[in-house]
């Protein structure tokens, strides 16, 4: 394959740490091919600059532009986490849309293109990466870079009607045509693409995955995206014998632990799998002391109203289920608002005998895959997945639930907890083979693969 230039919102310069499965994957990806990582420094400074910041590193270049306050606010908390992440995870309820932060996105788009573009060679292959980006394509294409380009969008494409009420709509997503190849979480994703791109992206649908609009041939497909699953594995194994995982271990005693984990944003059911907590300890007496429930979830956008508000439920929540169900040696629900080391996670994902993952809406979701990745095969936990996270059509054999319904999610807690130890082990096994064979490298290498055979 020829160069690789990967651009994403932010880069992972070579001396930061790159706990991240998709920084992994795409430092793998240049490693292999050599080439060049461009976006955003994660620098806000007082006036707008055109400078590239260049560093190397081995056959990789690292190309970073600054933002202005202005653009960081309206590119960045504005348009990208105001406005697309709520359309995208299906709440239109909670999109904040101005005119005035679309063109902010619009110029920063228009800023990083005009940046990159005398950096591209005709031979180049370009792999940009999630919604901060809809329009460099298209951008690009315009200041006469004719090199192969491919997008993947790492959060859902939503239904056809969400995206059409979105002011402007056309000129984000239409512009996803100017791509050779667009990648997408799953099949679902695919087929609502593929339903905007007929009735309101005034294009066509050839057969499956084979697009026109805007004058262009495209290919579309889902290449869900996966993790490192053998380190994870081993990694796991390793953090068994850390010390904050043995003292977590030994403060549960002979009780089961049920883990979840999420950035905390409204996108997660966070709220809701408190409820189900709640009510499968009401709804299942005998079960008192069995379990204790730990929420790891860390600020994200302090911000933002709405992200203070949610922390402040769920500390009311975690209260509330406490003082009605806890005992003397027994606290039901341990709730932790702070990040926790990657290394010390997966050893407690090994400690859990239950994951609970169930966003109301999610692209992807790898906690569920780590989660079971890290598990003892031996005598492996239960993973309790929403049927909207894109890693249920992957992993079938978890308890799959519908986090809108409190007494399902509280009855399939019940179930997990009394599963069988046969049983558990015959998932678990089934899970981790899909893993294994479908790990980030076989993502990231299956995604560049079909970008070469697609036609620039």
């Amino acid at each position: 394959m020829s160069r690789l230039v990967v651009v994403s919102n932010r880069v992972a310069l070579p001396n930061e740490s790159r706990a991240g499965g998709l920084a992994v994957a795409l430092q793998g990806a240049l490693e292999e091919h050599g080439g060049l990582w461009f976006g955003w420094s994660g620098k806000r400074v007082r006036e707008a600059s055109s400078k590239v910041h260049g560093v190397r590193s081995g056959n990789i270049g690292y190309a970073t532009l600054d933002l202005s306050r202005r653009e960081h606010d309206g590119y960045y908390s504005g348009f990208s986490n105001r406005t697309l992440w709520p359309l995208l995870h299906f709440r239109l309820d909670l999109v904040q849309y101005s005119r005035e932060n679309l063109q902010i996105y619009l110029d920063v788009n228009a800023r990083f293109a005009d940046a990159l573009a005398p950096m591209l060679r005709e031979d180049d292959t370009l792999w940009v990466h999630d919604y901060h980006l809809f329009p460099l394509g298209a951008m690009l294409r315009e200041r006469g870079i004719g090199c192969r380009m491919g997008f993947f969008l790492h959060v859902p494409f939503p239904s056809s009607d969400m995206v059409a009420a979105l002011p402007g709509h056309g000129a984000l997503f239409g512009n996803l045509s100017a791509y050779d190849l667009v990648g997408l979480q799953t099949r679902r994703d695919l087929e609502r693409l593929q339903d905007y791109t007929r009735l309101y992206g005034d294009g066509k649908v050839l057969g499956e995955g084979r697009l026109h609009a805007r004058g262009r041939d495209f290919r579309a497909a889902a290449f869900p995206i996966s993790i490192d699953t053998a380190g994870i594995e081993a990694q796991a194994q390793k953090s068994e014998h850390h010390p904050t995982v043995r003292r977590l271990r030994a403060s549960m005693g002979d009780r089961q632990l049920a883990i979840g984990v999420d950035r905390l944003d409204y996108s997660k059911g966070i709220v809701r799998r408190f409820q189900a907590f709640d009510h499968y300890l009401t709804t299942h007496p005998d079960h008192a002391g069995k379990v204790t429930f730990l929420q790891i979830a860390p600020s994200s956008r302090s911000d933002v109203a709405e992200y203070q508000a949610l922390r402040t439920r769920l500390e009311g929540l975690a209260g509330s289920i406490n003082a009605r169900h806890a005992r003397p040696e027994w606290t039901p629900v341990r709730y932790v608002n702070r990040n926790v080391t990657h290394d010390v996670l997966t050893g407690f994902f090994r400690a859990a005998s239950l994951g609970l993952v169930t966003p109301l809406r999610d692209g992807m979701n790898l906690v569920a895959k780590e989660f079971v990745a890290a598990q003892d095969p031996e005598n492996p936990g239960v993973l309790v997945l929403s049927r909207f996270a894109g890693a249920v059509y992957e992993l079938p054999e978890a308890l799959r639930v519908n986090p809108y319904d409190i007494d399902g999610v509280a009855e399939a807690i019940a179930v997990a907890a009394d599963m069988p130890l046969a049983e558990r082990r015959e998932r678990h096994a089934s899970m981790l083979k899909t893993l294994r064979r479908h790990d980030i490298t076989a993502w990231r290498r299956g995604y560049l693969a079909a970008l070469g055979t697609a036609s620039a």
